[in-house]
């Protein structure tokens, strides 16, 4: 068994997934899985050319990214495991550092490290398990409005960013976890397409006794959300249902239809803004392609799955 199986889902970022491959490098205790959501760009042709040795299981069609990181768990044989984006870089001996954290730390079953934005900047990757309070603020446009200390607590700012720490549970875009952990609790939610995935990983992880912890001294690069960019209305509909997702299944329905109606409201909320925007001439251009977008989410209805 090899000491770590890496695994990327990609779609449509083949600089990206190049440079994220050749920060990782050659290590012979490492087994590196790719699995391709039916990209339409050269990934597939710049995998078979540039890393031969890379394992590629490329699918015919865009399998949404959870989904496709079962695909690639179900594939590997590590006995840790990374989830890792596509664009990210791995910055020095980070993985070797994850690996002797969870080596030195049995009741640990999650680790994640510190990110950095792609200036250089601390990138916000640990979390506290959210309650109905933050559902309603987080990621709207009523997160300026929340109280401090709520938020505070979320993001755990008490902590310095290199600190090494519990938390509840660490952003997906660089995860690893014990092989005992996904045999015991199995893969992701695949109700989840995209988004709070992760979240619902470590919920359950913590539920059979597994800790998460924050590894500050491990550092990445995270460019960020480059293949949610290439959908930008669904992006909204895919991270607010699955926030809806995951309060249903640990709070309850009640709790959440009633964040459900909240958050529509706020979206129908800033579509009369920028409709009203609009109709007095400033920035007309900008002002459609949101009215298009807020419409399509309100539209949607948020479902709750």
């Amino acid at each position: 068994m090899t000491d770590l199986s890496i695994i990327i889902v990609s779609w449509n970022v083949s600089a990206l997934l190049k440079a994220c491959l050749h920060s990782i490098g050659v290590h012979d205790s490492i087994e590196i899985i790719v699995v391709d959501s039916g990209s339409s760009d050269d990934t597939v042709e710049m995998m078979r050319s540039t890393f031969p040795n890379v394992k590629l299981l490329a699918q015919g069609d865009n399998l949404g990214f959870t989904r496709c990181n079962n695909i690639g768990l179900a594939a590997s044989s590590g006995r840790y495991v990374l989830l890792l984006n596509p664009d990210t870089e791995v910055i020095g001996d980070a993985l070797e550092q994850m690996i002797a954290y969870l080596d030195a730390h049995p009741e640990v079953g999650i680790v994640g490290p510190h990110t950095l934005n792609s200036d250089g900047s601390h990138q916000s990757t640990r979390r506290r398990f959210p309650t109905l309070a933050v559902g309603l603020f987080e990621s709207t446009w009523l997160q300026a409005f929340a109280p401090t200390a709520l938020l505070d607590r979320y993001y755990v700012r008490e902590q310095a960013d290199d600190a090494t720490c519990e938390v509840d549970w660490v952003q997906g875009s660089a995860l690893m976890a014990r092989r005992e952990v996904y045999e015991q609790i199995g893969g992701l939610d695949e109700g989840y397409v995209m988004y709070s995935e992760e979240m619902d990983w470590c919920k359950r992880a913590k539920l059979a006794g597994w800790r998460v912890a924050y590894l500050g001294s491990a550092r990445i690069i995270h460019h960020g959300g480059k293949s949610s960019e290439q959908a930008n209305a669904r992006k909204h509909i895919w991270f607010q249902e699955s926030k809806l997702r995951y309060f249903r299944k640990y709070h309850g329905s009640q709790a959440a239809q009633s964040l459900r109606l909240c958050l529509l409201l706020q979206y129908v909320w800033q579509l009369g803004i920028e409709g009203a925007k609009g109709l007095v001439g400033h920035k007309r251009e900008l002002r459609r392609e949101r009215v298009q977008m807020y419409w399509q989410v309100v539209r949607s209805g948020l479902k709750v799955s």
